[in-house]
């Protein structure tokens, strides 16, 4: 199964366009370490199609990236 991407990417990916590297927000959510949560957040989405299903979700990937702000003060 593909990845779900972020919607302008995927939006570009259907109209045939090239990306060019990799997409600067996945390559930071990357550097986070938030990667899984992210990736739980969109297959959630991706299944539902309504954020409002995906509480559980978000409030994973939030908290997960508040930390790695926290770390970075």
């Amino acid at each position: 199964m593909a990845k779900p991407g972020h919607a302008w990417s995927r939006a570009a990916a259907e109209r045939g366009e090239a990306e060019e590297g990799e997409d600067p927000l996945d390559a930071m959510i990357a550097r986070s370490g938030c990667l899984e949560q992210h990736r739980q957040l969109q297959e959630c989405m991706a299944e539902r199609r309504d954020w409002r299903h995906c509480q559980q979700q978000l409030r994973a990937f939030g908290a997960c990236m508040a930390r790695q702000q926290q770390q970075q003060q």
